[in-house]
């Protein structure tokens, strides 16, 4: 199995949290690519996909405020983004789905746009705006309001509460709006006031990422291909027939509880735990699917 097969599995067996980072980097690296030997193109591409400060910029190209949050200014850039999102995702998790997860980060990306797009109006830096920030800042701020005395620990400091985290990080991007990249600061405040905001009317019976999930559940619905039956069925033979129960469904049994036990090893260890045997197994099992 070659490292192409590897990533296709990884993609396939993980969860909502390596997937966002999958789609993170799987659009970032070509992007930087492009920038590197293709300026012009990087130049015409920025200019569709990238968040404009400018508001009538902004009415006029809507889906950026989606594309942006899945582009990066450089590498370290995405790293560090990706580092923390795979953190707050995690303890996010821990009390919430995974679909409230996506939720919560997709609407936190377009609130921490929106934010971006608004000040700017009393600001009038006409620049642009790249990054997951936003989104992830409204995850980790979500998981800190809903269970803010969680404790982490934390390399050479120790445990620490999950406010403590969140607090720091808000006073830090406070601390910087009027020293340099002032609206990516204030979208990184915009998305913290969106993880509050999600958790708080969470509590009071409304899950806000329910309105991600039905347009997706919707576009999927409509585009999935329907069965048909060409002739109605008017009769069915209701006689006693006796075969055998063995051979295949042993198998099939087999393989399901083969492929049970490999993602609960997953679940518990990481994917990386598996065996190069364990891994060419459930390629071949998605294949066949």
């Amino acid at each position: 199995m070659n490292i192409i097969d590897d990533f296709k599995l990884q993609y396939k067996a993980g969860d909502i949290t390596q997937k966002l980072i999958f789609w993170n980097v799987g659009i970032a690296l070509p992007f930087f690519v492009i920038q590197s030997f293709f300026p012009s193109l990087f130049e015409i591409l920025k200019t569709w996909l990238c968040l404009p400060s400018n508001i009538n910029a902004a009415i006029v190209k809507p889906w950026t405020l989606v594309t942006y949050a899945f582009l990066h200014a450089d590498f370290w850039h995405l790293l560090f983004n990706m580092i923390v999102l795979n953190f707050t995702s995690r303890l996010f998790l821990t009390y919430f789905t995974q679909k409230q997860l996506f939720g919560a980060y997709l609407l936190g990306a377009i609130f921490a746009g929106l934010v971006f797009v608004l000040t700017d109006l009393f600001l009038h830096q006409d620049t642009i705006l790249v990054g997951a920030s936003g989104a992830i800042m409204a995850v980790l701020v979500a998981a800190a309001t809903y269970a803010p005395f969680s404790e982490i620990r934390l390399l050479l400091i120790g445990n620490v509460k999950l406010w403590h985290i969140a607090l720091v990080l808000l006073v830090l991007d406070l601390i910087q709006v009027p020293m340099n990249n002032t609206g990516g600061h204030l979208a990184h405040m915009g998305g913290s006031l969106f993880g509050f905001i999600y958790i708080k009317t969470l509590q009071r019976g409304t899950d806000m990422s329910k309105i991600v999930s039905n347009v997706i559940d919707y576009f999927v619905n409509l585009f999935s291909p329907r069965r048909t039956t060409p002739f109605k069925k008017v009769h069915k033979n209701v006689t006693p027939q006796y075969t055998k129960t063995t051979g295949p469904i042993i198998d099939k049994n087999s393989t399901q509880k083969k492929i049970d036990e490999i993602l609960d090893k997953i679940s518990k260890s990481g994917y990386d735990s598996l065996t190069k045997e364990e891994k060419d197994f459930l390629f071949k099992v998605g294949n066949n699917k």
